[in-house]
């Protein structure tokens, strides 16, 4: 065996310059592969931890989905809001440990604008029961602070201190604006990877005082309510858009469900957001399998490209396979020593893919996290990754045997004596 080992070390030394090719054309095959694999088991790992350590979420009643959306992805609107009322009524409630409200509609340069109480920072959770974190600052406690998520500040050069006004309504072309009363940033949060980091959250009585001369969702006309003499009015919220719900024991929470669906103030739902993000999950999931496709096709592409590269190798070794045909070596050893150099250049070129891999993620998760929201972490192999990195290895060694198989059947004269 250590015989064979050295023949196949030396003939592939001195075809050092076609091997590396090949051990980069399998490198970048594994990068590829892990690469894309990684980044569809993080993407949809980031899209289940958007919220986590909520029961349930109470809105107007309407579709779980459309409930989810625009309450912790701040996508669309709701059919219509809660009352104050019913708010208090389940924060009474005896199975109910707290109750988080939030108020939408309003934005800022085309991030969203989340009004809520000073108990969010504290209540709110996502990925693995994380809770949020203040970059720079405090929460909002004066009647026109702002704290801002990551995202916003960094994309919008914003630090403690700095005067941001709001407008009404969402996405970025808004013409009525709130200018006359200004916030300030108080609070940047540390990025999360959820919406949390595309938000500008301000207190609910805050929401209240910028709409003290609205109505209908217009300014009255001739009314102007200078900043400082809103406090003269009472800033308790009329509504809400929905609110996150904590109960004092989970196993309760369908009792708790089944008494919001049936609450007769007004019209009510909650869902339970684990059950609501699959639910999203399987309409939107067609770009995880468009991505499971990618995988397939990079596996094909460079398990014909290892075929194809060992197959033109072959012309350049017929002479070498004939010479140890004729000093009496049978099938046996030729398969195994091709099989063997296969093995060693797919083991190298794996191992290499997988360096490759790491260190893009190291360098590059900084990178996508600040650009697209999307956390990647460095992390134990998947069961997913260790199968691709076995089906890599086990495809090279048997793509090594086609030729083996070919060149048996040369005939000795032909390797001897090659035609040009």
């Amino acid at each position: 065996m250590s015989a064979l080992f050295s023949i196949a070390w030396r003939s592939a030394w001195n075809r050092r310059f076609t091997l590396a090719l090949t051990v980069f054309s399998i490198a970048l095959s594994t990068f590829l592969l892990l690469g894309v694999e990684r980044i569809r088991t993080e993407l949809r790992e980031n899209f289940a931890s958007s919220v986590s350590g909520t029961d349930l979420i109470v809105g107007a009643r309407t579709g779980a989905t459309q409930l989810l959306l625009y309450s912790v992805f701040r996508i669309g609107a709701a059919t219509n809001n809660i009352s104050w009322k019913s708010v208090q009524a389940l924060a009474s409630h005896q199975g109910v440990d707290w109750v988080v409200p939030l108020s939408l509609g309003d934005s800022h340069r085309g991030f969203a604008v989340l009004a809520t109480s000073p108990e969010y920072f504290t209540r709110f959770r996502y990925g693995d029961r994380q809770s949020l974190k203040l970059r720079e600052g405090k929460p909002f406690s004066e009647l026109f602070d702002a704290v801002v998520g990551a995202e916003v500040a960094d994309k919008l050069g914003y630090h403690v201190g700095r005067k941001i006004t709001l407008a009404h309504g969402s996405g970025e072309l808004n013409t009525a604006e709130h200018a006359d009363k200004p916030f300030t940033v108080v609070g940047v949060l540390a990025r999360t990877g959820t919406p949390v980091d595309r938000t500008v959250h301000i207190g609910l009585e805050a929401m209240e005082a910028i709409h003290l001369e609205w109505v209908g969702g217009a300014p009255m006309p001739g009314v102007k309510i200078p900043a400082e003499q809103v406090r003269k009015f009472d800033l308790t919220p009329k509504n809400v858009t929905a609110a996150l719900v904590g109960l004092k024991n989970r196993s309760a929470v369908f009792g708790v469900q089944r008494w919001i669906s049936t609450y007769t103030g007004e019209p009510l739902m909650a869902i339970l957001p684990g059950v609501a993000l699959d639910e999203l999950w399987s309409v939107i999931g067609i770009g995880e399998n468009a991505l499971l496709l990618m995988s397939a096709l990079v596996a094909l592409v460079s398990l014909a490209g290892l075929v194809s590269v060992v197959m033109a190798s072959l012309n350049e070794r017929r002479r070498e396979l004939a010479v140890l045909r004729a000093v009496g070596a049978g099938l046996r050893q030729v398969l195994a020593l091709l099989a063997l150099e296969g093995a060693m250049v797919t083991v190298l070129g794996v191992a290499l893919g997988v360096v490759m891999a790491v260190l893009g993620i190291a360098l590059l998760a900084p990178w996508l996290q600040s650009q697209f929201g999307l956390t990647l972490s460095l992390s134990e192999p998947t069961l997913n990754e260790w199968l691709l990195m076995a089906s890599l290895l086990v495809a090279g060694w048997l793509a090594s045997l086609l030729p083996g198989i070919r060149a048996y059947r040369l005939s000795l004269a032909d390797g001897l004596s090659p035609r040009i």
